[in-house]
């Protein structure tokens, strides 16, 4: 969950969101580097009153200056795809959940299993229990197990949803006739809060996720007593 006044990320709950994080503090800090030899240089310029009137062609600061930015963008570039690559990599799920987004709530369908679906609504102000987040309490969660890859399906029924759990690192438009797939895998118990990040109506702002993450004998637990 994020906290008041928070500047960084959640913390990562799943191995691809850890180096969602550790990529960007990669690129932050070649773009500290690359900020302060700039403004190092238009300082210098603006203060050194010096001229060489002799000095026409500077071949080797040229060369530097093309090459230079072309590695820095490489460094870029290849964890880049490589993290790009990851979360489409979908290899060998243990259990697949379809969820279908709706005006203004989420469906959850767990294929493996015989009628375990839900519908899941956001909990109204009036209903919370001391301690339950305001706008993102959800009265059927969709329990997963930690420590398991989890393939989703997500499509819509009607206008473009996006299914964002920011602590997973997932984030996947949900469009109506078209089925999108990702996978994550938990790497912790607990609950991850999420929303629909497609602005999709009136009540785009009240349609949550909740992910809970629970062990392997719990949720087997959870699935037989669904239907009780």
């Amino acid at each position: 969950m994020p906290n008041w006044g928070q500047v960084m990320f959640q913390d990562a709950a799943s191995s691809v969101m850890f180096q969602l994080i550790s990529f960007h503090d990669h690129a932050l800090l070649v773009l500290t580097l690359v900020l302060t030899v700039v403004g190092y240089a238009l300082l210098a310029l603006m203060a050194n009153k010096h001229v060489n009137r002799y000095i026409v062609e500077a071949q080797t600061i040229e060369t530097v200056w093309t090459i230079l930015p072309a590695l820095i963008l490489l460094v870029l570039a290849l964890p880049s795809l490589r993290i790009l690559y990851i979360t489409d990599e979908v290899s060998q799920p243990s259990i697949t959940v379809k969820t279908i987004g709706h005006q203004w709530y989420w469906s959850y369908e767990y294929t493996d299993f015989m009628n375990v679906e839900m519908d899941s609504y956001m909990t109204p102000t009036s209903d919370l229990m001391p301690g339950d987040y305001r706008l993102l309490e959800v009265d059927n969660r969709m329990v997963v197990p930690m420590r398991l890859e989890i393939r989703m399906l997500i499509t819509a029924t009607d206008v473009i949803h996006s299914w964002t759990v920011p602590a997973l690192g997932v984030k996947v438009d949900a469009v109506p006739g078209r089925l999108n797939q990702i996978g994550f895998t938990t790497t912790q118990p607990g609950i991850f809060y999420g929303q629909c990040s497609e602005i999709c109506g009136a009540n785009h702002s009240f349609m949550p996720i909740a992910v809970e993450a629970i062990n392997t004998k719990s949720f087997m637990n959870w699935v037989s007593n669904f239907n009780q």
